[in-house]
């Protein structure tokens, strides 16, 4: 399987989810389930580190263009 990746596409995504789940802990709060901070921000740059370790195991970023023909 060959996945294309950039950079800035995965660490977008990664910004986006932390966001998200910091979001869903700051409702849960409201309703009244008080859940610390750090463990999400723990398994956030977890979840970056298993991303950035899988790219590269697969060959890494493309830095040059493709080229077709």
């Amino acid at each position: 399987m060959n996945l294309d990746v950039t950079r800035g596409g995965l660490f977008v995504g990664l910004a986006i989810f932390g966001v998200i789940v910091y979001e869903l802990r700051t409702v849960l709060d409201a309703l009244g389930v008080s859940l610390p901070i750090v463990p999400y921000m723990a398994g956030v740059f977890v979840l970056a580190g298993v991303a950035v370790w899988i790219v590269v195991l697969n060959g890494g970023w493309r830095t040059e263009p493709d080229e077709a023909g």
